[in-house]
């Protein structure tokens, strides 16, 4: 199996030292970061916005995993792009022209996502695998940390990998631990995000690495 790509959620950092708990993950080998971006529309809740991922993108050596939780993603590709995202995922339930949104990411040079919600059929979804470079599968409701995982929703995973290309990047988000990364890997997942587990472990290296 190719490598896990290991994206912690700055979602659960400590938001008053988020240098030093980006720096804190970056140390430990993770491979991304990963950025929640929440709207109080698409989700019933408000995190950061464009001004804290371009002052993010100073202090990080990791590339900027920016997951827009938001009505009209169209709005703010290119802001997020321009203050340093490298890859932007949009959700499928947020959008009316997929093919539109993926062009418009990817002019900017960077990898387009999309992601689906818990009770979104991967079906719908499958069409679009072609065009695009990550597909995100929530297995909690979008919106709040420290929710419990959702197998039903890992069991997407083997569908959409059945479907896609080679190169596609088949990310799971939501209540993911060494045990419930083990899940997703097995189905064919090759990149993990994870808030809780690695920032309130006692070992964030031992985290990081329980997630390959």
């Amino acid at each position: 199996m190719s490598k896990i790509i290991v994206s912690p959620s700055i979602l659960s950092a400590d938001f008053a030292n988020l240098e030093r708990d980006i720096k804190r993950v970056e140390d430990a080998g993770a491979d991304w970061l990963h950025i929640d971006v929440m709207d109080g529309h698409f989700v019933p809740n408000i995190t950061i916005g464009v001004p804290v991922v371009k002052s993010i993108k100073k202090v990080a050596k990791l590339p900027l995993d920016v997951h827009l939780m938001i009505e009209k993603p169209e709005k703010y590709i290119e802001p997020f792009a321009n203050a340093g995202a490298d890859v932007l995922t949009f959700h499928y339930e947020a959008v009316k022209d997929v093919q539109s949104i993926v062009d418009l990411i990817k002019s900017f040079g960077i990898k387009a996502g999309m992601s689906i919600k818990p009770k979104t059929s991967p079906d719908k979804v499958l069409k679009y695998l072609e065009i695009l470079d990550l597909i995100l599968i929530m297995t909690v409701e979008p919106g709040f940390g420290g929710q419990s995982f959702m197998a039903d929703c890992a069991e997407k995973i083997p569908v959409i990998k059945r479907h896609a290309p080679e190169n596609l990047i088949i990310q799971v988000d939501g209540g993911i631990n060494a045990e419930t990364a083990k899940i997703c890997t097995n189905y064919g997942a090759n990149s993990l995000v994870a808030g809780n587990y690695i920032y309130k472990s006692g070992n964030i290296i031992s985290a990081v690495q329980s997630l390959r």
